[in-house]
Protein backbone atom coordinates (compact mmCIF):
# COMPACT_ATOMS: atom_id res chain seq x y z
CA UNK A 1 0.00 0.00 0.00
CA UNK A 2 0.83 3.87 -0.82
CA UNK A 3 1.65 5.49 1.84
CA UNK A 4 -0.27 9.02 2.31
CA UNK A 5 2.58 11.52 1.61
CA UNK A 6 3.82 8.76 -1.23
CA UNK A 7 0.87 9.71 -3.06
CA UNK A 8 1.10 13.31 -2.26
CA UNK A 9 4.24 13.57 -4.00
CA UNK A 10 2.88 11.48 -7.23
CA UNK A 11 0.08 13.93 -7.31
CA UNK A 12 2.16 16.64 -7.26
CA UNK A 13 4.47 15.03 -10.01
CA UNK A 14 1.67 14.56 -12.53
CA UNK A 15 0.16 18.05 -12.20
CA UNK A 16 3.77 19.22 -11.94
CA UNK A 17 4.62 17.23 -15.53
CA UNK A 18 1.49 18.30 -17.06
CA UNK A 19 1.85 22.38 -16.54
CA UNK A 20 5.37 22.11 -17.72
CA UNK A 21 6.57 19.03 -20.02
CA UNK A 22 9.92 18.51 -17.84
CA UNK A 23 10.53 16.18 -15.63
CA UNK A 24 10.13 16.70 -12.13
CA UNK A 25 12.68 16.52 -9.50
CA UNK A 26 12.94 16.54 -5.35
CA UNK A 27 14.39 19.87 -5.49
CA UNK A 28 11.40 21.37 -7.88
CA UNK A 29 8.72 19.31 -5.39
CA UNK A 30 9.98 20.63 -2.47
CA UNK A 31 10.34 24.30 -3.66
CA UNK A 32 6.70 24.36 -5.23
CA UNK A 33 4.74 22.72 -2.74
CA UNK A 34 4.71 22.62 1.13
CA UNK A 35 5.37 18.67 2.30
CA UNK A 36 7.01 20.11 5.33
CA UNK A 37 9.67 17.24 4.79
CA UNK A 38 13.16 17.58 3.59
CA UNK A 39 14.53 17.03 -0.18
CA UNK A 40 15.63 13.58 1.28
CA UNK A 41 12.74 12.45 2.16
CA UNK A 42 11.13 13.53 -1.21
CA UNK A 43 13.93 11.33 -2.98
CA UNK A 44 13.10 8.56 -0.29
CA UNK A 45 9.18 8.48 -1.21
CA UNK A 46 10.19 9.33 -5.17
CA UNK A 47 12.32 6.20 -5.00
CA UNK A 48 8.98 4.29 -3.65
CA UNK A 49 6.71 5.21 -6.62
CA UNK A 50 9.31 4.20 -8.97
CA UNK A 51 9.79 0.41 -7.28
CA UNK A 52 5.73 0.69 -7.87
CA UNK A 53 6.60 1.97 -11.54
CA UNK A 54 4.05 4.53 -10.93
CA UNK A 55 7.24 7.31 -12.14
CA UNK A 56 9.99 6.80 -13.91
CA UNK A 57 13.41 8.65 -15.89
CA UNK A 58 13.17 9.56 -19.04
CA UNK A 59 16.64 9.84 -19.38
CA UNK A 60 19.79 10.19 -16.75
CA UNK A 61 18.90 13.37 -15.36
CA UNK A 62 17.67 13.61 -11.20
CA UNK A 63 13.67 14.50 -12.93
CA UNK A 64 10.69 12.27 -13.41
CA UNK A 65 7.68 11.82 -14.97
CA UNK A 66 4.66 9.46 -14.57
CA UNK A 67 3.92 6.03 -15.95
CA UNK A 68 0.45 4.73 -17.63
CA UNK A 69 0.22 3.28 -14.30
CA UNK A 70 1.01 6.30 -12.26
CA UNK A 71 -1.24 8.20 -14.16
CA UNK A 72 -3.83 5.67 -13.69
CA UNK A 73 -3.72 5.67 -9.91
CA UNK A 74 -3.90 9.35 -10.09
CA UNK A 75 -7.17 9.58 -11.95
CA UNK A 76 -8.93 6.90 -9.60
CA UNK A 77 -7.61 9.41 -6.52
CA UNK A 78 -8.94 12.21 -8.24
CA UNK A 79 -11.08 14.05 -5.62
CA UNK A 80 -12.46 17.08 -7.02
CA UNK A 81 -12.65 17.23 -10.70
CA UNK A 82 -12.19 20.66 -12.01
CA UNK A 83 -16.16 22.08 -12.84
CA UNK A 84 -16.11 24.10 -16.35
CA UNK A 85 -15.77 28.05 -15.09
CA UNK A 86 -18.54 30.66 -15.83
CA UNK A 87 -17.02 32.11 -19.22
CA UNK A 88 -16.62 28.91 -20.25
CA UNK A 89 -19.70 27.24 -19.28
CA UNK A 90 -21.72 30.75 -20.72
CA UNK A 91 -19.63 29.92 -24.63
CA UNK A 92 -20.29 26.58 -24.75
CA UNK A 93 -24.29 26.67 -23.57
CA UNK A 94 -24.11 30.30 -26.35
CA UNK A 95 -22.72 28.07 -28.73
CA UNK A 96 -24.34 25.11 -28.88
CA UNK A 97 -28.20 26.50 -28.15
CA UNK A 98 -30.89 26.15 -30.79
CA UNK A 99 -29.50 23.69 -32.85
CA UNK A 100 -32.11 22.34 -35.75
CA UNK A 101 -31.66 18.56 -35.24
CA UNK A 102 -29.05 15.72 -34.08
CA UNK A 103 -26.99 16.46 -36.88
CA UNK A 104 -26.23 19.99 -35.70
CA UNK A 105 -26.25 19.37 -32.38
CA UNK A 106 -23.98 16.40 -32.75
CA UNK A 107 -21.78 18.55 -34.94
CA UNK A 108 -21.72 21.60 -32.42
CA UNK A 109 -20.80 19.38 -29.16
CA UNK A 110 -17.99 17.90 -31.21
CA UNK A 111 -16.54 20.92 -32.29
CA UNK A 112 -16.83 23.02 -28.73
CA UNK A 113 -15.57 19.90 -26.86
CA UNK A 114 -11.92 19.98 -28.84
CA UNK A 115 -12.19 23.79 -28.26
CA UNK A 116 -12.49 23.73 -24.80
CA UNK A 117 -9.95 20.98 -24.39
CA UNK A 118 -7.94 21.42 -27.30
CA UNK A 119 -7.70 17.60 -28.06
CA UNK A 120 -9.43 15.29 -30.11
CA UNK A 121 -13.12 14.90 -29.46
CA UNK A 122 -15.11 12.33 -30.45
CA UNK A 123 -19.09 11.93 -30.69
CA UNK A 124 -20.80 8.88 -31.41
CA UNK A 125 -24.09 8.79 -32.87
CA UNK A 126 -27.45 7.33 -31.36
CA UNK A 127 -27.32 3.17 -32.41
CA UNK A 128 -29.91 1.64 -34.39
CA UNK A 129 -30.49 -0.63 -31.78
CA UNK A 130 -31.85 1.53 -29.53
CA UNK A 131 -33.58 3.98 -31.68
CA UNK A 132 -37.63 3.46 -32.22
CA UNK A 133 -39.81 5.60 -35.16
CA UNK A 134 -40.92 9.16 -34.15
CA UNK A 135 -42.61 10.57 -37.08
CA UNK A 136 -42.97 9.45 -40.49
CA UNK A 137 -44.09 11.83 -43.14
CA UNK A 138 -44.86 12.27 -46.43
CA UNK A 139 -45.02 15.79 -47.87
CA UNK A 140 -45.94 16.92 -51.96
CA UNK A 141 -43.10 19.26 -52.89
CA UNK A 142 -43.52 18.86 -56.45
CA UNK A 143 -46.42 17.86 -59.26
CA UNK A 144 -44.70 14.30 -59.28
CA UNK A 145 -42.14 14.10 -55.93
CA UNK A 146 -43.11 13.34 -52.42
CA UNK A 147 -40.94 14.90 -49.00
CA UNK A 148 -39.82 11.63 -46.84
CA UNK A 149 -38.84 12.63 -43.43
CA UNK A 150 -38.37 9.88 -40.81
CA UNK A 151 -37.25 11.30 -37.44
CA UNK A 152 -36.20 8.56 -34.26
CA UNK A 153 -36.96 8.98 -30.81
CA UNK A 154 -32.96 10.43 -30.74
CA UNK A 155 -33.72 13.04 -33.15
CA UNK A 156 -32.15 11.72 -35.69
CA UNK A 157 -33.52 13.35 -38.93
CA UNK A 158 -33.64 11.24 -42.73
CA UNK A 159 -35.03 13.10 -45.81
CA UNK A 160 -35.30 12.00 -49.13
CA UNK A 161 -37.08 12.95 -52.46
CA UNK A 162 -39.07 10.24 -54.26
CA UNK A 163 -40.04 10.58 -57.95
CA UNK A 164 -43.16 9.39 -58.32
CA UNK A 165 -43.26 9.71 -62.29
CA UNK A 166 -47.08 10.75 -62.41
CA UNK A 167 -49.07 13.10 -60.90
CA UNK A 168 -49.23 13.31 -56.82
CA UNK A 169 -52.70 12.17 -55.46
CA UNK A 170 -52.67 14.23 -52.10
CA UNK A 171 -56.17 11.71 -50.89
CA UNK A 172 -53.87 8.79 -51.50
CA UNK A 173 -50.64 10.32 -50.01
CA UNK A 174 -52.52 11.05 -46.70
CA UNK A 175 -53.82 7.84 -46.37
CA UNK A 176 -50.21 6.26 -46.93
CA UNK A 177 -48.95 8.59 -44.53
CA UNK A 178 -51.48 7.55 -42.17
CA UNK A 179 -50.86 3.61 -42.36
CA UNK A 180 -47.15 4.32 -42.01
CA UNK A 181 -47.62 5.85 -38.98
CA UNK A 182 -50.29 3.63 -37.16
CA UNK A 183 -47.67 0.45 -38.72
CA UNK A 184 -44.32 2.29 -37.72
CA UNK A 185 -44.76 5.11 -34.54
CA UNK A 186 -43.13 3.69 -31.53
CA UNK A 187 -41.84 0.32 -32.90
CA UNK A 188 -37.79 -0.53 -33.13
CA UNK A 189 -36.09 0.65 -36.00
CA UNK A 190 -35.07 -2.69 -36.17
CA UNK A 191 -38.30 -3.93 -36.83
CA UNK A 192 -39.22 -1.85 -39.34
CA UNK A 193 -38.23 -4.35 -42.83
CA UNK A 194 -40.29 -7.05 -40.86
CA UNK A 195 -43.56 -4.64 -40.54
CA UNK A 196 -43.42 -3.56 -43.89
CA UNK A 197 -42.89 -7.10 -45.21
CA UNK A 198 -46.39 -6.91 -46.24
CA UNK A 199 -47.29 -3.41 -46.74
CA UNK A 200 -48.33 -3.71 -50.13
CA UNK A 201 -51.15 -5.88 -49.68
CA UNK A 202 -54.97 -3.54 -49.14
CA UNK A 203 -53.92 -0.43 -51.58
CA UNK A 204 -55.03 -0.54 -55.20
CA UNK A 205 -53.38 -2.32 -58.22
CA UNK A 206 -52.35 1.19 -60.01
CA UNK A 207 -50.92 2.57 -56.50
CA UNK A 208 -48.45 -0.57 -56.39
CA UNK A 209 -45.37 1.51 -57.70
CA UNK A 210 -45.85 4.72 -55.53
CA UNK A 211 -46.47 2.35 -52.80
CA UNK A 212 -43.24 0.57 -53.56
CA UNK A 213 -40.89 3.61 -53.89
CA UNK A 214 -42.20 5.10 -50.79
CA UNK A 215 -41.56 1.29 -48.88
CA UNK A 216 -38.19 1.51 -50.92
CA UNK A 217 -37.26 4.57 -49.57
CA UNK A 218 -38.06 4.13 -45.76
CA UNK A 219 -35.69 1.08 -46.10
CA UNK A 220 -33.04 2.74 -47.22
CA UNK A 221 -33.61 5.90 -44.95
CA UNK A 222 -33.42 2.74 -42.03
CA UNK A 223 -30.33 1.10 -43.54
CA UNK A 224 -28.41 4.75 -43.25
CA UNK A 225 -29.57 4.78 -39.80
CA UNK A 226 -28.46 1.51 -39.19
CA UNK A 227 -24.50 2.60 -39.94
CA UNK A 228 -22.95 3.45 -36.87
CA UNK A 229 -21.01 6.27 -36.90
CA UNK A 230 -18.81 8.98 -35.44
CA UNK A 231 -17.92 12.22 -35.41
CA UNK A 232 -14.62 13.72 -34.83
CA UNK A 233 -13.16 17.66 -34.40
CA UNK A 234 -9.77 19.10 -33.58
CA UNK A 235 -7.51 16.33 -35.23
CA UNK A 236 -4.99 18.84 -35.74
CA UNK A 237 -4.51 19.00 -31.93
CA UNK A 238 -2.31 15.64 -32.22
CA UNK A 239 0.15 17.39 -34.62
CA UNK A 240 0.70 20.15 -32.09
CA UNK A 241 1.25 17.49 -29.24
CA UNK A 242 3.34 15.13 -31.91
CA UNK A 243 6.48 15.56 -28.75
CA UNK A 244 3.97 13.67 -26.36
CA UNK A 245 3.85 10.89 -28.36
CA UNK A 246 6.55 8.82 -28.26
CA UNK A 247 7.92 7.66 -31.64
CA UNK A 248 5.70 8.61 -34.93
CA UNK A 249 2.50 9.99 -34.48
CA UNK A 250 1.17 7.76 -37.94
CA UNK A 251 -0.48 4.61 -35.37
CA UNK A 252 -2.58 6.84 -33.45
CA UNK A 253 -3.57 8.60 -36.90
CA UNK A 254 -4.60 5.52 -38.42
CA UNK A 255 -6.12 3.83 -35.66
CA UNK A 256 -8.94 7.27 -35.23
CA UNK A 257 -9.04 6.92 -38.63
CA UNK A 258 -10.83 3.54 -38.53
CA UNK A 259 -14.29 4.21 -37.07
CA UNK A 260 -15.08 0.46 -36.54
CA UNK A 261 -11.89 0.09 -34.15
CA UNK A 262 -13.30 3.30 -32.00
CA UNK A 263 -16.36 2.09 -31.95
CA UNK A 264 -15.44 -1.24 -30.40
CA UNK A 265 -13.57 0.73 -28.08
CA UNK A 266 -16.21 3.16 -27.14
CA UNK A 267 -18.67 0.19 -26.47
CA UNK A 268 -16.17 -1.05 -23.99
CA UNK A 269 -15.61 1.41 -22.11
CA UNK A 270 -17.43 1.96 -18.69
CA UNK A 271 -17.94 5.30 -16.33
CA UNK A 272 -16.07 5.70 -13.50
CA UNK A 273 -16.87 7.09 -10.01
CA UNK A 274 -16.78 10.49 -11.77
CA UNK A 275 -19.29 9.45 -14.98
CA UNK A 276 -16.31 9.00 -16.86
CA UNK A 277 -14.66 6.19 -18.19
CA UNK A 278 -10.33 6.63 -18.90
CA UNK A 279 -8.39 4.18 -21.09
CA UNK A 280 -4.51 5.27 -20.09
CA UNK A 281 -1.94 4.12 -22.81
CA UNK A 282 -1.40 0.40 -22.80
CA UNK A 283 -4.36 0.33 -21.19
CA UNK A 284 -6.38 0.71 -24.95
CA UNK A 285 -6.59 -2.94 -26.62
CA UNK A 286 -5.66 -0.76 -29.97
CA UNK A 287 -2.04 -1.26 -30.42
CA UNK A 288 -2.30 2.35 -32.02
CA UNK A 289 -3.64 3.88 -29.38
CA UNK A 290 -0.90 2.74 -26.33
CA UNK A 291 0.30 6.21 -26.53
CA UNK A 292 -2.32 7.82 -25.85
CA UNK A 293 -6.03 8.56 -23.54
CA UNK A 294 -9.05 8.35 -24.74
CA UNK A 295 -11.94 9.65 -22.10
CA UNK A 296 -15.56 8.61 -22.80
CA UNK A 297 -19.11 9.41 -20.74
CA UNK A 298 -22.66 8.05 -21.93
CA UNK A 299 -25.47 10.36 -23.03
CA UNK A 300 -28.60 9.16 -22.58
CA UNK A 301 -32.56 9.42 -23.60
CA UNK A 302 -35.41 8.80 -22.02
CA UNK A 303 -33.12 7.21 -19.15
CA UNK A 304 -31.00 5.21 -21.19
CA UNK A 305 -27.75 5.89 -22.53
CA UNK A 306 -27.77 5.80 -26.02
CA UNK A 307 -24.03 6.67 -27.42
CA UNK A 308 -20.95 8.18 -26.18
CA UNK A 309 -18.90 11.16 -26.21
CA UNK A 310 -15.32 11.47 -25.38
CA UNK A 311 -11.89 12.84 -26.15
CA UNK A 312 -8.55 11.40 -27.56
CA UNK A 313 -5.55 13.24 -26.49
CA UNK A 314 -1.67 12.06 -24.84
CA UNK A 315 -1.21 10.58 -21.73
CA UNK A 316 -0.15 14.02 -20.60
CA UNK A 317 -2.84 15.65 -20.50
CA UNK A 318 -5.20 17.72 -18.03
CA UNK A 319 -7.31 15.17 -16.55
CA UNK A 320 -9.34 16.85 -14.04
CA UNK A 321 -10.09 19.73 -16.60
CA UNK A 322 -10.64 17.09 -19.50
CA UNK A 323 -13.18 14.82 -17.50
CA UNK A 324 -14.92 17.59 -16.48
CA UNK A 325 -15.62 18.92 -20.07
CA UNK A 326 -16.52 15.45 -21.42
CA UNK A 327 -19.13 15.52 -18.37
CA UNK A 328 -20.70 18.65 -19.02
CA UNK A 329 -20.83 17.66 -23.01
CA UNK A 330 -22.55 14.86 -22.18
CA UNK A 331 -25.12 15.93 -19.90
CA UNK A 332 -25.76 18.52 -22.56
CA UNK A 333 -26.68 16.27 -25.25
CA UNK A 334 -29.20 14.85 -22.75
CA UNK A 335 -30.55 17.62 -21.81
CA UNK A 336 -30.42 18.57 -25.71
CA UNK A 337 -31.90 15.33 -26.98
CA UNK A 338 -34.80 15.35 -24.01
CA UNK A 339 -36.19 18.80 -25.57
CA UNK A 340 -36.11 17.96 -28.94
Amino acid sequence: MIPERSLEVLRAIVNDYIESNEPVGSKSLVERHQFGVSAATIRNDMALLEDEKLIHAPHTSAGRVPTDKGYRLFVDQLQQVKPLSSAEKTVFENFLSDSADLDETLSRAVRSLSQLTNQVAIVQYPSLGKAKVATVELIAVADTRLLLILVTDSARVQQHIIELGQLVDLEFVSELKSRLSAMLVGQPLTSVSDRLSGFMQGFQLDKGVQVQLVVDALLDQVDSSRQEKILLAGTANLARREADFAGSLLPVLEAIDEQVVLLKLLAEMQDDANGVAVRIGTENSVAGLSGATILASGYENQGSEIAKVGLLGPTRMNYSQNISAVRAVARYLTRALSNQ
